[in-house]
């Protein structure tokens, strides 16, 4: 695969601008140490603090767990410990040590059993934890495979299974693609740190079903929700909208992620020796290009909308901060594939706005919800718990396509 020059004046090669990232990234990681609790990582509020029976809970370790390593990777002092703190608690009590896979919570508590998208970030965390050099990842990620295999990969659909009970019985008569998204970014982390180049053939099923199969024959919108016979179900939360992890109709945001990874996919194939078929690259722009057409400013006011409905009408129009955090880091993966004008005018815009509206220079961090209006909101997403998004949008900018994020950083690979 040959990459083209970037455009002489594109901020990926500016240094102020790589500057400004690095920065912005150093600002994101001390307001999230706060978020450390003795057994993980919790949900901060939007002043950054965590509430007074705050616990740990797997989504928010495992991302942590990830971003640290990844700082570490980066070369900033003191984050190790905070990888390995989140190691630890992954195979703590967050880990279920009679049936194996994790809570959602420590203990089970109030868990109703094991989901595809929290193994999914951890088999991604275990991946950056063990390029990171942290104590105790390969055996972590040992048993983040060893779930991924028995539990929730289905050869026969070239997908992931979604959820099982605590017993992985009563498997749930559900196919999600946002789980499946996510299995693709750490199929990926997977193949680079074992060496195993199934893992990129899995990554590809995947996409080849959910992508190259459903969203380019309807028009590069993403079809979320699938029965376990992988049959669209259009109507799926009708009456939950504003669902944070199943919404109805489609959610731009997640065209936008996936146009990333489909080229992440193409070039660790590439990387790979293994074929790289031509429709990854056309799914990456068609995608980018609905979403942006669809959802930006499609209510009279810039940014992206939450979801839409299956006219393209606007049905939460909520601004989230990962969004826009996805808009930036896949605008940046097409610029460097393309070397197109067109996604540099996207890149800077989308910037524009995160560094206007998102970015909260009195409370810290990113406010991640703006209503329709633009003005910070807590209704789908009060507090501000996620690091994950919006620093790996920082850092994505100035690393090569492939390999991934931990093992570029570790790699010290140059982008061109």
């Amino acid at each position: 695969m040959n990459t083209p020059n970037l455009p002489s004046t594109s901020w990926l090669d500016a240094p102020a601008h790589s500057a400004w990232r690095m920065a912005e990234g150093q600002r994101l990681l001390a307001f999230a140490k706060a978020s450390k609790l003795p057994g993980g990582f919790g949900n901060l509020d939007a002043a950054g603090q965590l509430a007074a029976d705050a616990r740990a809970n797997t989504l928010n370790t495992a991302r942590m767990t990830h971003c640290f390593a990844l700082a570490h990777l980066q070369g900033v002092p003191g984050c190790l410990a905070y990888a390995e703190h989140g190691v630890a608690a992954l195979r703590g009590a967050l880990q279920d040590a009679i049936h194996g896979g994790w809570f959602s919570h420590p203990d089970g508590l109030d868990d109703s059993g094991k989901a595809a998208y929290l193994h999914a970030f951890v088999a991604l965390a275990a991946s950056s934890a063990v390029t990171a050099g942290a104590a105790d990842a390969s055996a972590l990620l040992a048993d983040a495979v060893q779930v991924l295999e028995a539990h929730f990969w289905s050869e026969e659909e070239g997908a992931l299974r979604e959820a099982f009970s605590r017993a992985w019985q009563l498997p749930e008569p559900y196919r999600g693609a946002n789980s499946n998204m996510h299995a693709v970014e750490a199929f990926l982390a997977l193949a680079d740190v074992t060496g195993n180049r199934l893992w990129l053939q899995r990554a590809l099923r995947i996409a080849e079903r959910i992508i190259h199969t459903h969203a380019a024959a309807n028009g590069y919108r993403v079809i979320e929700h699938f029965d376990a016979l992988w049959q669209p179900l259009p109507q799926y939360n009708l009456e939950h909208p504003a669902d944070h992890f199943r919404p109805y109709g489609t959610t731009p945001g997640h065209a936008l992620e996936w146009a990333r990874l489909l080229l992440h996919l193409e070039a660790s194939l590439d990387r790979a020796g293994l074929h790289a078929p031509g429709w990854l690259a056309d799914s990456a722009r068609g995608l980018f290009e609905a979403a942006c057409q669809k959802a930006w400013n499609v209510d009279g006011a810039p940014g992206f909308v939450y979801t839409l409905d299956w006219a393209d009408r606007p049905l939460v129009a909520a601004r989230l901060h990962w969004v826009h955090a996805e808009a930036c880091a896949a605008a940046a993966a097409l610029l460097q594939r393309t070397g197109e004008a067109h996604y540099e005018q996207w890149y800077r815009r989308c910037w524009d706005f995160i560094a206007t509206r998102f970015i909260d220079t009195v409370g810290g961090s990113w406010h991640h919800e703006l209503d329709a209006h633009n003005q910070p909101a807590a209704t789908i997403w009060p507090g501000k718990p996620d690091l994950y998004h919006a620093y790996q949008a920082l850092l994505l900018p100035g690393l090569p396509l492939a390999p991934s994020l931990a093992s570029s950083l570790a790699g010290n690979v140059t982008k061109r």
